[in-house]
């Protein structure tokens, strides 16, 4: 298990290669699909600065409020193509140095990554309370009353998030690789019928 530490350098992150195991501590935030058109299209300075060097957690948390403090009661996430259109903008314009999701993403992300030195994570569907173990703290909140609580950008605190590198600053592709794979075994199963 690699650990990362937030914020992170560009040297670090280019160390990473696909099939990585690594562990992410420090401030990151969540950003789903309104929080991802709102950082391309606004300045977003209020995230500037925990994205630089930085994480986006693609998730839709689940949050308690216990006495004017949050905490996270589930925080799996969720899939990440959708933001396919806005990252490789955000990647350079906010300097982040990871994007963390479910199910990979394309080219364009792909390409980002190489140029500004970023990598793709995956974390493990279906264990959305056991990964809101590792936020630690939420430090804050953006965007709450207009967006609401899954597309709000939650600054969270955390600690040893698990996760694997599926697409690094060097070209590579985890999902690229399983299709290719996947639709080789395809085409070899249709020509037996």
């Amino acid at each position: 298990m690699i650990e990362i530490r937030l914020p992170a350098s560009e040297e670090d992150i280019r160390k990473l290669k696909v099939g990585d195991e690594v562990a992410v501590t420090g401030v990151m935030i969540t950003g789903r699909d309104t929080a991802h058109k709102y950082m391309v299209e606004e300045s977003a300075d209020e995230v500037r600065e925990v994205l630089k060097g930085g994480m986006i957690y693609h998730c839709g948390p689940v949050v308690r409020k216990d006495n004017g403090t949050y905490s996270f009661v589930a925080a799996g996430p969720t899939t990440s193509i959708r933001e396919e259109p806005y990252e490789a903008d955000i990647i350079e314009k906010f300097g982040v140095r990871g994007i963390i999701g479910k199910g990979g993403m394309a080219g364009r992300t792909l390409e980002a990554c190489g140029k500004f030195g970023c990598v793709y994570l995956h974390a493990i569907g279906g264990l959305a309370v056991i990964l809101a173990r590792s936020v630690k703290k939420v430090q804050g909140v953006h965007k709450l009353e207009e967006f609401g609580t899954p597309e709000a950008m939650w600054v969270i605190e955390v600690d040893a998030f698990p996760a694997v590198v599926t697409m690094d600053s060097h070209g590579n592709s985890l999902h690229d690789e399983i299709l290719a794979k996947s639709e080789a075994e395809y085409k070899k199963l249709i020509g037996k019928i």
